[in-house]
């Protein structure tokens, strides 16, 4: 008789790995060679600017609040008890966007920050 676990599992597995879409970078990437008012139109007005050398920056933010989880059983890195638990807590993380605009034209974009991942 066949064992139907493995069988069942694979599907699963490889759902798993599937990506969840395009990341931010891919996402991004489609605005190059695009006008500054397409880019404008999409993510909105820039929270800064800066122009030098004929070529111009825009930079957009993108901020999220996420969940730290924390540790309700009070379980330290070698699994003794701790006296008390450490309750979950929320931090904001930042992504800034620049893109770099010459003759009305998107050249490239650079990220930095923790949310950008």
């Amino acid at each position: 008789m066949r064992r139907l676990i493995p069988s069942l599992a694979l599907p699963v597995l490889l759902a798993a790995c599937a990506a969840p879409g395009p990341t931010l970078e891919q996402r991004l990437a489609t605005f190059i060679n695009r006008s500054e008012g397409d880019l404008v139109a999409q993510l909105g007005v820039p929270v800064r600017s800066y122009e030098t050398e004929g070529r111009r920056f825009l930079q957009f933010e993108q901020r999220q609040t996420v969940m730290v989880p924390g540790d309700p059983w009070g379980y330290g890195y070698y699994g003794y008890r701790r006296p008390w638990a450490v309750p979950s807590s929320y931090a904001v993380v930042q992504c800034d966007m620049t893109f770099a605009i010459r003759n009305d034209r998107v050249e490239s974009f650079t990220l930095r920050g923790q949310g950008c991942g």
